[in-house]
């Protein structure tokens, strides 16, 4: 896996998703394999898995096959890293592909309702704005301007490569096939985010059956000691069916089939949700067993912890 430590919340206004929009455009042709057809054969023709995606904080690329299979995929990654055409043609047809994406996420409720919570949940910080970007942003992205950004941030010091399995001499192939720009990474813009002070209900109105709701705290990120504590909170209220979310919500009160917890700790920031998906009349009730939950809390057995 190669991640790049670049995501949507280093993108300026004129930026937004073009993180998103690399990722794509990096499976589309190389001087070798010059379509996207022949890279992921390359791959899936011997077993293998490779894929994609990018986050508020990082872009990251994996492939997945065999040991024995280990040095084409190595060849393969690192030909989409070193060797990529960024034809014109295919920055146009990606921008169609994604504004597709795009539109996909926002018709599914189960997808869009984390990037309406991430809108409304921060005020300064950047992971208010979706991964994806902003559409007209992506329609008059030029080549220039992707090349620009990809010389900048795909940086040996931007990067970080993971093998995992018993791989002899990984590092040898591994060196000579990845031959990136030695440049500095770039430096990021720490922002501050205020506290939440009060309660903040928001809505949006949808011509559908169910009721996607999201009761979620801001919290802190990853390197605070605290997010191991967060963890284990998240453990005993959304671990699977043993989880008391799923427990109360769910097996005893029969108010939801979709319903746990999420703790999201990343570099910069940090969240912690409960969601359940519902009936709008039992909106309050189920806020109501979700405060209880999260009171409980105060009070864990050694058993649970």
């Amino acid at each position: 896996e190669l991640q790049v430590n670049i995501g949507s919340n280093d993108e300026s206004q004129p930026e937004r998703g073009i993180s998103h929009f690399l990722e794509h455009l990096l499976f589309e042709g190389t001087k070798k394999r010059p379509t996207n057809q022949l890279i992921s054969n390359e791959i899936e023709s011997i077993g293998g898995d490779l894929n994609a995606y990018t986050t508020n904080e990082r872009t990251c690329f994996y492939i997945k096959v065999l040991k024995k299979h280990f040095s084409i995929a190595v060849e393969v990654l690192s030909d989409i890293m070193v060797n990529s055409l960024f034809k014109e043609e295919h920055i146009e047809r990606e921008k169609n592909v994604i504004i597709k994406e795009i539109d996909m996420i926002n018709d599914e409720p189960r997808f869009y309702q984390w990037l309406f919570l991430q809108k409304n949940l921060f005020q300064n910080h950047p992971s208010k704005y979706p991964t994806y970007g902003d559409k007209k942003v992506i329609k008059n992205l030029t080549r220039e301007k992707i090349l620009a950004y990809f010389k900048k941030h795909y940086v040996s010091g931007n990067m970080t490569l993971s093998v995992v399995g018993n791989v002899p001499r990984w590092k040898k192939q591994i060196t000579e096939k990845f031959v990136l720009s030695k440049t500095k990474k770039p430096a990021k813009k720490l922002i501050k985010e205020p506290m939440a002070t009060r309660e903040q209900i928001v809505r949006e109105r949808r011509k559908i059956a169910n009721t996607y709701t999201i009761l979620a705290f801001k919290t802190i990120p990853r390197f605070h000691p605290d997010s191991y504590v967060l963890e284990v909170i998240n453990g005993i209220l959304g671990r699977g069916q043993s989880g008391r979310m799923f427990a109360e919500i769910r097996s005893k009160h029969g108010l939801a089939y979709d319903v746990g917890s999420q703790n999201v700790g990343e570099v910069t920031f940090g969240y912690f949700a409960v969601y359940a998906t519902i009936d709008k009349k039992n909106i309050k009730l189920v806020k109501q067993l979700i405060l209880t939950e999260l009171e409980k809390l105060k009070k864990v057995s050694e058993k649970d912890l």
